[in-house]
Parts: structure tokens; C-alpha cells; sequence
């Protein structure tokens, strides 16, 4: 079986052309739809990697990153931020927070596979 990523996103088409673009390329992928319990989410599924929205209904992908860097179960976990706003304040702001790599929506199929692939080191 391939690697796990776990897609926290609660925009119905993202989740479906994610998910449909790794799962082809081999990922073991499963969603999550809202932030208020997103990190259990993560400890349930324990991905090898997470995408990871930055506005998400109940808390923030900012919020959640920080919770996943606290915890010393998922703090080396690669995330790969996605988000509508691609200002250079919202990018130092994922940065300090600990994301992997950060995307910006719209974003290409294959720009998504080679995020995937290059944070997964495949």
C-alpha cells in the first residue's frame, strides 16, 4: 500500500481533484472537512503527510499547524499549506508556524503531485 496523506479542506471540488490526482499516483488518501477537530483527525489517521487549507470552518490552518508542531508525534510530519491568499504576510505566517511548503489556490494537478511527491521524498 502506498503512503498516507491526510487533505484537511473543506471546499467539496479541492477535496475531490486531490484526492483523485493521489490516489492515482499510489496515496492512501483521506479527508477531513473542518478545523474545530482537525487534530484529532491527525492522530486518527496518522498521515505520512497532510495538506492542510489555511481558512477552514472552526479553526484556522494556522492553529491547527501549530497544534501539529507541538505534538511530539506529528511535529516532523511534512504539511503542505493551501490557501486563496498568497501574500508575502501570509506566507512568513506559515513559515513561522512550521508549514513544509506552502500553495497557492488556483493551483495545477501537477504542481500538487510535485509538492506530494517532493515533501514525501518519492
Amino acid at each position: 500500500m502506498g503512503k498516507t496523506v491526510l487533505l484537511i479542506e473543506d471546499e467539496p471540488n479541492i477535496i475531490e481533484a486531490v484526492s483523485f490526482i493521489l490516489s492515482r499516483d499510489g496515496w492512501d488518501v483521506k479527508t477531513h472537512a473542518n478545523g474545530h477537530d482537525a487534530m484529532d483527525a491527525v492522530r486518527r489517521r496518522a498521515p505520512d503527510l497532510i495538506i492542510l487549507d489555511v481558512m477552514l470552518p472552526g479553526k484556522s490552518g494556522y492553529d491547527i499547524l501549530s497544534e501539529i508542531r507541538a505534538d511530539a508525534d506529528f511535529a516532523t510530519v511534512p504539511v503542505l499549506m493551501l490557501t486563496a491568499r498568497g501574500q508575502t504576510r501570509d506566507r512568513e505566517m506559515a513559515e513561522r508556524a512550521g508549514a513544509s511548503r506552502y500553495m497557492t489556490k488556483p493551483f495545477s494537478n501537477a504542481d500538487v503531485l510535485d509538492a506530494v511527491r517532493a515533501l514525501a521524498g518519492t
